[in-house]
């Protein structure tokens, strides 16, 4: 059996004490898939801004700057804060997901478009560490290895579960974007829902097993520690927050947790957690998007869940898909650890 240290406890963190939340939630972020329009969620880069974005290359291409240094102050980039504005509100008091569509990548070098996508990025919360290592821009490519312990699932082609980004962390970002330099040749669709609105039909279907889901489970950690840290790290996946729910949830990482910690499931515990998981892959409730190139998409990464299937590559290596993923959270500090 694994050593009762090697796991990092957070159930102290959690009053469960408190009744669990049978309210069922509503306004915006309790959308389903034909509750939205197609314009739901869309921010357009308007000719104003493109103008603010195209001098901002050409300075960048006269002064050249490491992205992670870059800060919107140092350029002039008004039109595009107002922009940013909209597509925060959309964040926090819309659906919980927004598209800007689309950065000019014909016209642009990765290098610039992921600068730019930096900038803009930084109107909506400050990027934070996405791995142990300091890690701050992070490319979401197949390097062909198979999914697991150390070995996260967007840097393969496989199909994804409905996750929070970082859930086996103590600290996990309020929002992940994602840029998209190349598209899959084939699959690789990218799909959202509202965590809120699967809790929903889990107070109506379910009710019985939502208690469960406020009391911990284990997530494998992925190796994003210090060494001799805890591997395994046990916490709820939905826990209670001001008048909301936050979600943090990832089905292959807890397998993999209670499979590392060599420790079954209680049968409540495995019939809850594979409820919730049936009706996140509900179609009715996910809203599918074919990234294209330029595109950014950011989500609210603790109400709602993304995904996306898997995909065949282009041969060329120029050719294969490539998306530039950050994560942001204003709350504490920058660190991966927070």
């Amino acid at each position: 059996m694994t050593d009762q240290t090697m796991i990092l406890e957070e159930e102290a963190a959690h009053d469960l004490s408190e009744p669990v939340r049978m309210t069922p939630f509503t306004g915006p972020i309790a959308w389903t898939r034909d509750s939205l329009s197609p314009e739901d969620g869309i921010v357009k880069i308007n000719d104003a801004c493109r103008r603010e974005l195209d001098e901002a290359v050409a300075t960048l291409r006269a002064n050249p700057l490491p992205t992670p240094l870059l800060r919107p102050d140092d350029f002039s980039l008004e039109r595009c804060r107002a922009m940013m504005r909209e597509a925060a509100q959309l964040l926090s008091d819309g659906p919980g997901f927004v598209i800007v569509d689309r950065l000019p990548m014909e016209l642009w070098s990765k290098e610039e478009a992921t600068a730019v996508y930096w900038l803009l990025a930084q109107m909506v919360s400050r990027p934070v560490a996405q791995s142990w290592d300091g890690k701050m821009i992070y490319d979401v490519r197949d390097l062909g290895k198979p999914p697991g312990n150390g070995v996260r699932p967007d840097i393969t082609n496989a199909e994804q579960n409905f996750h929070t980004d970082n859930s086996y962390n103590v600290c996990p970002p309020d929002f992940v974007a994602l840029l998209c330099l190349h598209p899959a040749k084939e699959g690789g669709v990218s799909s959202i829902v509202s965590f809120y609105t699967v809790y929903n039909q889990m107070i109506e279907r379910y009710p019985h097993l939502l208690a469960r889901l406020y009391r911990p489970y284990l997530f494998d950690r992925q190796r994003e520690h210090a060494p001799g840290d805890a591997t395994i790290i046990s916490h709820p996946l939905f826990s209670k927050e001001a008048d909301g729910v936050v979600c943090r949830l990832s089905h292959r990482h807890v397998i993999n947790g209670y499979r590392m910690a060599q420790r079954d499931m209680d049968e409540e515990a495995l019939e809850a957690l594979e409820t919730l998981e049936a009706v996140m892959r509900e179609p009715q409730w996910a809203r599918e998007f074919f990234f294209e190139p330029g595109q950014i998409q950011i989500v609210d990464n603790l109400r709602c869940g993304h995904r996306r299937t898997n995909f065949v590559d282009f041969d060329e290596e120029r050719r294969k898909r490539h998306l530039v993923r950050l994560w942001l959270r204003d709350a504490r500090r920058r660190f991966y650890n927070g």
